[in-house]
């Protein structure tokens, strides 16, 4: 009887001391779990700061996985790189269908899109004009694609330093990686050129486009019975260039969808199998973070300006001749917007582009209400959107055309707090403030003698309600 009674409280006691043991254990436990679960919990907050701090969404938070800080964006400069798209015939000619500019900016969100037409003259005597003198021709004869971008240097004054020389294969291979792109075909194209094994055959309205319907689209020009585009759209190279930017402008809104951003892998393996390229990828992963934020309507698109002569003035070739002054204007909108107007930054500083004029601002506008016809249908008015809201600038387009006035062109620019009249062509006084009147708000500038197309530039501000 003793034994079991000492045999049951040395179980007992046994049983208690792994009682406490194990309590000891959970309790060492639930103090490690504790710890890890502060640890993990600090991580995420700092990560989520983190991710605050780059600007939250989804490019704060790639920016913050690849390393970025707050600062990171700010120090990057805008990209800017020299477009070619290149073909080959079958006598192995490689020809310079697309030449253009591309540049983004991460830190305003802005992108340029800017064709160089590919007959663009670069000699000296237009009257002596040869078929050798044309931008296209240039990376053919020399097969440096750096004598291109110098001679686009020139013709823009531009400083461009990179090229991308993308052949035929490549844009077929990425527009097949990110799928089909919805596009809208502008007119029924068929053409056929056995030379260059090229064979056109789109009919028009909205459709997908794959890769190989995406060459034939970007390479049209005419039909086979020689029409082409309408006048209204630009014919021939100049709805070409149409055609190249709005496909590239629906390429891009798709490839920086989210669920293409798994593809990136893919995309940068074709790059690096059909580009010849300068770029320095690994700067250029800089900015992808921001990238995948932007938006479509920050894109602009243009065409070099200028003029096709008679060819008997041109040695019988045809060329295109870029107008310098209107090319130096339009440069200073797309890539300086901060100089190209005049009006009001974000503290209210004027911002000026043309010295020269400005200087005599104040007795262009004394004399300004004689110099220009008061006829409302006579005086073009360009409208440019400096507010993030799209239903803004159709609003003060309706107000106008609904008063009488002729709105000759529309467009974006940067972001600015006060609404702007630019009166460039010495407009009198009492439209302007009629003008003035109609859109309900405006800060009126005197720039008489620019060059400008627009005898009036309205930049609609964050002040416009």
């Amino acid at each position: 009887m003793n034994n079991n009674k000492s045999n049951k409280s040395k179980n007992n006691g046994k049983k208690i001391n792994n009682n406490k043991k194990t309590k000891k254990k959970m309790k060492r436990w639930k103090k490690v779990l504790l710890v890890m679960l502060l640890i993990i919990l600090i991580a995420g907050g700092v990560f989520a700061y983190k991710v605050y701090q780059n600007g939250g969404g989804v490019s704060g938070m790639l920016a913050t996985v690849v390393g970025h800080d707050e600062n990171t964006k700010k120090s990057l400069q805008e990209f800017q790189v020299l477009l070619m798209g290149v073909s080959t015939d079958q006598e192995g000619v490689a020809l310079t269908d697309t030449i253009m500019v591309a540049s983004y900016n991460p830190n305003t969100q802005r992108a340029v899109l800017l064709s160089i037409p590919r007959d663009s003259f670069t000699g000296t005597n237009v009257r002596r004009a040869k078929a050798s003198d044309k931008i296209n021709a240039i990376y053919n004869l020399t097969k440096d694609p750096m004598e291109t971008v110098e001679a686009v240097n020139e013709l823009t004054g531009l400083n461009i330093g990179y090229y991308a020389v993308v052949q035929t294969e490549a844009l077929i291979e990425l527009v097949d990686a990110i799928g089909p792109v919805e596009f809208d075909v502008p007119i029924n194209m068929n053409y056929d050129d056995p030379t260059q094994d090229l064979h056109i055959h789109l009919e028009a309205g909205v459709q997908q486009i794959d890769g190989e319907k995406a060459e034939q689209l970007l390479r049209f020009r005419h039909n086979n019975d020689g029409t082409s585009y309408p006048s209204e759209y630009g014919d021939n190279d100049l709805g070409r260039m149409k055609t190249q930017r709005d496909f590239i402008t629906a390429v891009v809104e798709q490839t920086v969808k989210l669920e293409n951003i798994t593809k990136l892998g893919k995309i940068l393996d074709i790059a690096s199998r059909n580009l010849i390229t300068n770029v320095d990828f690994n700067a250029l992963k800089d900015y992808l973070p921001y990238a995948v934020e932007f938006q479509t309507e920050n894109l602009l698109t243009e065409s070099l300006p200028g003029e096709v002569p008679d060819m008997s003035r041109t040695n019988n070739v045809s060329i295109f001749v870029v107008d310098e002054e209107e090319t130096a204007q339009l440069i200073q909108t797309l890539f300086y917007p901060e100089q190209a107007t005049e009006g009001q930054s974000e503290d209210g500083n004027t911002l000026e582009t043309n010295t020269s004029t400005n200087t005599n601002a104040t007795n262009s506008s004394s004399s300004s209400s004689s110099s220009t016809s008061t006829s409302k249908s006579d005086i073009k008015i360009e409208v440019l959107n400096g507010t993030a809201d799209g239903k803004v600038l159709q609003e003060v387009v309706n107000k106008l055309k609904q008063a009488g006035y002729n709105v000759s062109r529309t467009g974006t620019t940067t972001s600015t707090s006060k609404t702007v009249i630019a009166n460039k062509k010495g407009v009198s006084t009492t439209t302007v403030d009629s003008i003035k009147n109609v859109i309900g708000t405006g800060t009126v500038s005197n720039s008489s003698g620019t060059s400008s197309k627009a005898d009036l530039t309205i930049i609609i501000g964050k002040d416009y309600n």
